[in-house]
């Protein structure tokens, strides 16, 4: 079946996140896709509806094995149907972490720039951000260890939250980079949380490295979060999965979760979950070509048109990470400026901690007009920006 990824939604008025902006405004900052739902989700969730009654749902066998395949033929990552929890997100996973994990006073790490909502989950629960930031040479990111090694050897530093793959600069960790974290953080008794929602949407030819896929080290001091949300463009229906293999750790994390309700099911989670993973396959490979196409058309626009901006090399996600550092130090003041001037609202680097200062994040998982207005948007307010 081919899907059609030209195709234009309109969304505004819908009470959506993304699209609750101004008649003349184009969003283009938070993750959130603005392609038609793979049909067998939709039938999917159609079906259960169906039933014409609300009510409260469980959570499967069909539900881990769904899991365990996709990991399995996707992946090649072994897992254990006992490993998972069901959460309502990775972000409510995120913050039982946090506080099961470690205490009210403890530091928790994260490598700049990274997703901003890592520094709420760690500042909200009453913990302290150590930003360690990630090696950028002008061209690309890589990890510092000798930094990283220094920021863990702190006693109070009592966990990580990894970003793998990397959200915003798009890196894809190899298995030689994660087992350096991995051994790095268990010398230093630190536990790794490993975000791995944007895990399927790689660049073709790419993979990802689960990071308890590794080695033992890895596998039994981590817990990581997972989902379809964000590569089945399903994020508004709050199904996710904690995978915990070390059973004390996933005994923690159950009682947590379970402690706050935040591990039981919306009335079609555990549905749109299973019909993403079991029949998403051909969407997805199609989605990702798509996204390569998009990335290619802002490489070739942003060299030939917006020159000041340098674009980060991206292996995965669907965000494109821009190096404004040429013209500009402040990319709040950019990112209002380019707002107010064209309408087009991106995400300010700032948000992803001091390394982000500089830059700007753009999503560009829309169809191709779309993304065609933004670019335009985006050439004509950083000249109007340059040149006042």
């Amino acid at each position: 079946m081919n899907y059609d990824f030209d195709k234009v939604i309109n969304r505004r008025n819908t009470n959506s996140l993304k699209w609750d902006v101004a008649e003349n405004e184009l969003p283009m900052w938070v993750a959130d896709m603005d392609f038609p739902t793979a049909a067998p989700i939709m039938e999917a969730i159609n079906k259960k509806l169906q039933i014409g009654a609300l009510g409260y749902s469980i959570i499967p066998e069909e539900w881990n094995e769904a899991y365990v395949n996709w990991w399995k033929q996707y992946h090649n990552f072994d897992m254990s149907p006992d490993w998972l929890i069901f959460s309502t997100g990775v972000l409510s996973a995120l913050g039982c972490a946090v506080r099961k994990l470690t205490t009210p006073g403890e530091k928790v790490l994260i490598q700049t720039p990274v997703y901003n909502n890592f520094f709420n989950s760690i500042i909200n629960n009453g913990r302290f951000v150590v930003e360690s930031p990630l090696h950028y040479d002008g061209g690309t990111y890589s990890m510092d260890y000798e930094q990283l090694d220094k920021d863990l050897s702190d006693p109070q530093v009592r966990m990580m939250i990894l970003c793998n793959p990397q959200n915003p600069s798009g890196r894809i960790w190899s298995p030689e980079e994660l087992a350096r974290v991995g051994e790095l953080c268990y010398r230093h008794h630190v536990i790794v949380i490993s975000d791995e929602i944007h895990c399927d949407l790689t660049d073709p030819e790419k993979s990802y490295t689960p990071f308890a896929s590794v080695n033992d080290i890895c596998r039994n001091n981590s817990v990581s979060l997972i989902a379809p949300t964000k590569t089945f463009n399903i994020a508004g229906l709050n199904t996710a999965a904690v995978m915990v293999p070390d059973s004390l750790l996933h005994h923690k994390m159950w009682r947590e979760m379970n402690t706050i309700e935040a591990a039981e099911p919306n009335f079609i989670a555990v549905e749109a979950a299973v019909a993403a993973f079991n029949n998403g396959r051909e969407w997805l490979e199609q989605l990702r070509d798509y996204i390569y196409n998009n990335k290619m058309v802002c490489k070739e626009y942003i060299e030939k048109n917006i020159s000041p901006i340098y674009m980060v090399p991206s292996e995965a996600t669907y965000l494109l990470w821009l190096d404004c550092s040429r013209f500009c130090e402040d990319s709040v003041e950019l990112a209002e400026f380019i707002r107010n001037y064209s309408g087009l609202f991106l995400s300010e680097g700032a948000e992803y901690g001091k390394a982000g200062e500089c830059f700007l994040r753009l999503n560009i998982a829309c169809p191709r007009e779309v993304l065609m207005d933004g670019l335009q948007r985006l050439g004509k307010s950083i000249r109007a920006y340059i040149d006042r």
